[in-house]
């Protein structure tokens, strides 16, 4: 870290910044990211990635491109660490991801359903 070390207060408004600059279809899908936990010492931040992020198929894509950028990006993180919460498995919270156009009525179309997936359109 370098001599002119920022407060911690400067780091999360520059975390914020970039997660806001570098990951706006976070917010634009309906997802949320917070910092959990900073500890500037040791240059570690934890994300967590809430909303519609939790359940959805590219979110550990997204968490993979946030660790890599930000440990670029940002001189005093060396390590981010960031999940979804989503206790894993595939429970989701008992909820699923949704596109724009989804609908999640189910049954009334009569027929059976067969597994397959349902466009969004």
């Amino acid at each position: 870290m370098s001599s002119q070390a920022k407060s911690e207060e400067d780091l999360r408004e520059e975390i914020g910044t970039f997660l806001q600059k570098n990951f706006p279809q976070i917010e634009m899908h309906g997802g949320s990211a917070a910092i959990q936990n900073l500890d500037r010492e040791s240059g570690e931040v934890s994300i967590q990635l809430g909303g519609a992020c939790s359940g959805c198929g590219i979110s550990p894509m997204t968490i993979q491109a946030i660790k890599k950028r930000m440990v670029n990006e940002i001189a005093e993180i060396e390590t981010v660490h960031a999940n979804t919460g989503g206790g894993g498995g595939s429970g989701h919270g008992g909820k699923s991801p949704s596109f724009p156009g989804e609908t999640t009525d189910t049954g009334e179309s009569g027929g059976e359903d067969d597994g397959a997936p349902t466009a969004p359109f």
